[in-house]
C-alpha cells in the first residue's frame, strides 16, 4: 500500500519538535513522528532540499567531480562514514553498481533507490551541503556531504544538472517487502549445504548458497560444517576485536549495509570512543558508530576460497539481520592475514574463558 502525508501538518509537528529538542537528528524525528526520513525531508522542499531526478547512475556518476567528500551509509544500528573520492565507477553489472576506490568501496543493490535529494542544512559556520538517496520505504540508503576540501562549485553545477521538475513537496512511501520466514531446519539438505559450503572458492558464492538452500544467514550459521566454520560468541566480541586490532595496527575491512547499500573500509583504525550507548570509532577519514545493545548474535566465520580460509566477525540483530561484517584486510589472490587470524582465535579463547 501507498502512503503519502499531509504536508503542512508533518511540517508543523516537526518544527514543533525542533523547537523542544533543537539537536534531534532527522532519521529519529521521523521515527517519533511516524513517518520515514524521506518524507519529513520533503516537507522542507525549497527551503534548502531540491528533488533530484531519479537519474542515480548519473549522479553518482558526477560525484567525482566534487573531489573528496564524505560517504555515509548506515542501517538502524550502525554507522559507516569514510571520507575520500568516488572513483573507478562500475555501472554494467546489472542490478548492481561498484565503487573500487582504495577509500570509497561500495556495492550498490540499484533495485531499492527511490529517490534523490540535494539537501543544505544550516552549520555552526557554513551550510552544510549534501546529496541523499532513499528507498521506497522513505528510509535512507546512502548519504554524500561534502567536506571542507570539497568543490562546492562542482556540488551546484550537478544539482542544477540533475534538478528533477517536480519540486512538490508529497512524497509516496511503501512499505518494504518484508523478509520471508525462515524455514524449518528439517527441510533442508543439511549435508548437501555443509558440502557447498566446504568446496566454496569465493566469499561472493555465499549468497547465491544461501538461496539456492533457501536458508537464511543466521540459519546458515548454525548450520555450517563442523570444525569451526561457525562459531557463536559473545556480543562482546566486536568491541574487543575492534580494541585489539587498534592496539595492534592490524589493517581489517569492515562491511556495513542495508536494502540498497553496502559499504566498506579498509585500512587500520586507531581512535576508540564510548558515548552513551554507541561504541565508536573517530578516525579522520573513518567512523563507525555501532548501538551494541542491538547486537543479539555474534559470529565468528570461516569460508572457503581459492585464496585459503577467509575469517570474518558477523553481527545481527534481533530479526536475523546483519548489523556489520569485519574481515582482515585482503584482495584476491591474496591470501589472508595471519595478523588477523591470530586476532580472532585468541578473541575466541579469552571470551570463551571469561
Amino acid at each position: 500500500m501507498i502512503t503519502t502525508t499531509t504536508t503542512n501538518d508533518l511540517k508543523n509537528r516537526w518544527d514543533e519538535l525542533l523547537n523542544t529538542r533543537p539537536n534531534l537528528r532527522i532519521r529519529n524525528a521521523a521515527i517519533e513522528l511516524g513517518v520515514s526520513e524521506a518524507e519529513l525531508l520533503a516537507t522542507r522542499m525549497g527551503d534548502g532540499v531540491a528533488r533530484l531526478k531519479p537519474d542515480f547512475a548519473g549522479i553518482l556518476g558526477a560525484v567525482g567531480k566534487l573531489g573528496r567528500v564524505m560517504a555515509l551509509t548506515r542501517n538502524d544500528d550502525v554507522v559507516h562514514e569514510r571520507k575520500g573520492v568516488y572513483l573507478n565507477a562500475q555501472f554494467n553489472h546489472g542490478p548492481v553498481g561498484l565503487f573500487v576506490g582504495a577509500d570509497i568501496d561500495l556495492r550498490i543493490f540499484w533495485g531499492s533507490w527511490t529517490s534523490a535529494f540535494s539537501v543544505m542544512e544550516p552549520g555552526k559556520d557554513h551550510p552544510r551541503y549534501s546529496l541523499q538517496f532513499f528507498a521506497g520505504n522513505g528510509e535512507a540508503v546512502h548519504k554524500i556531504y561534502l567536506i571542507e576540501e570539497s568543490d562546492a562549485g562542482a556540488y551546484h553545477d550537478l544539482v542544477e544538472a540533475f534538478r528533477g521538475e517536480d519540486q512538490t513537496p508529497e512524497l509516496a512511501v511503501t512499505p518494504a517487502r518484508s523478509e520471508p520466514p525462515e524455514g524449518p531446519d528439517a527441510g533442508i539438505d543439511i549435508a548437501a549445504f555443509r558440502a557447498e559450503w566446504l568446496a566454496l572458492k569465493d566469499t561472493h558464492d555465499f549468497h547465491m548458497l544461501l538461496r539456492k538452500h533457501a536458508v537464511s544467514r543466521t540459519q546458515a550459521l548454525r548450520l555450517a560444517p563442523e570444525g569451526g566454520y561457525a562459531v557463536r560468541v559473545p556480543n562482546s566480541t566486536l568491541r574487543h576485536i575492534i580494541t585489539t586490532v587498534a592496539e595492534q595496527a592490524v589493517p581489517i575491512m569492515v562491511f556495513v549495509g542495508n536494502r540498497g547499500m553496502l559499504q566498506i573500509h579498509t585500512g587500520v583504525v586507531k581512535q576508540l570512543m564510548d558515548v552513551p550507548e554507541w561504541f565508536n570509532v573517530i578516525d579522520p577519514d573513518f567512523n563507525l558508530h555501532v548501538r551494541e545493545a542491538a547486537i543479539v548474535q555474534s559470529w565468528i566465520v570461516r569460508k572457503p576460497t581459492a585464496d585459503g580460509l577467509v575469517t570474518a566477525l558477523e553481527c545481527y540483530d534481533d530479526k536475523g539481520a546483519q548489523l556489520i561484517q569485519v574481515f582482515g584486510k585482503r584482495k584476491p589472490g591474496i591470501p589472508e592475514l595471519e595478523t588477523w587470524r591470530t586476532v580472532v582465535a585468541e578473541a575466541e579463547r579469552a571470551l570463551f574463558q571469561a
